[in-house]
């Protein structure tokens, strides 16, 4: 086996592996996905698979493929386990994805395609990333890591410097970085606001003791 069949099939084996911890979380209510993200994404993942094989992929498909059916039973899941509605905000971006989907069927030209498939993948990930910079913990954070190592693995099984294949595996693979580096980030953060908040709440008590002591 060559370089780009081992990255091929390793890059579908994690694609296998980085839903469960997320689709475990889902059920268990700690890991709340936005349904709005996840339909788009559940569309457009089909939609990837489908113009990748068109143009000739072969090993990165199965990245795609096996990542496009475990983000469809993400989003059926999320119908019952999610957030998020059809408010303004949604449709707007959900016109957006529209759009981009539209734009890919009306294109022939691969690059172009595949480049309107991202920019509505981009208009699903708006849609969950203010809720993830609110609530940090209402995502699995190695779901996103372990996509970002499937989609850069993906790129690797390409085999061949051709942007219309590259740009989806790399996208892929960035967009899940993206991600997992927010969560990772606010995480980091909030719990630094939690701990200064605890020691302010101490500060306060011991003072409030003292000063019932000296009266």
């Amino acid at each position: 086996m060559n370089v780009w069949e081992v990255a091929g099939i390793a890059a579908a084996a994690l694609s296998l592996i980085d839903p469960v911890p997320y689709l475990r979380d889902v059920l268990r209510g700690t890991t709340r996905p936005h349904r709005g993200t996840w339909f788009i994404w559940s569309v457009l993942g089909t939609t990837a698979f489908l113009a990748q094989w068109a143009e000739g992929a072969s090993w990165s498909l199965l990245m795609i493929g096996v990542q496009g059916a475990s983000i469809t039973l993400t989003f059926v899941l999320s119908i019952w386990h999610g957030v998020g509605g059809l408010g303004a905000g949604e449709l707007v971006v959900i016109g957006l994805a529209a759009v981009g989907v539209a734009g890919w069927i009306a294109s022939s030209e691969p690059v172009v395609a595949t480049a309107w498939v991202i920019l509505a993948d981009i208009a699903g990930a708006a849609l969950m990333l203010p809720k993830t910079w609110r609530d940090p913990h209402s995502e699995t954070l190695s779901s996103y890591t372990l996509a970002a190592a499937a989609g850069a693995l993906g790129a690797v099984a390409v085999g061949a410097l051709e942007l219309d294949l590259l740009l989806y595996p790399v996208y892929f693979a960035l967009i899940n970085a993206v991600i997992a580096a927010t969560i990772m980030l606010r995480r980091r953060t909030t719990a630094a606001a939690n701990r200064a908040r605890l020691r302010r709440f101490d500060e306060h008590t011991v003072q409030a003791g003292h000063a019932r002591d000296l009266g």
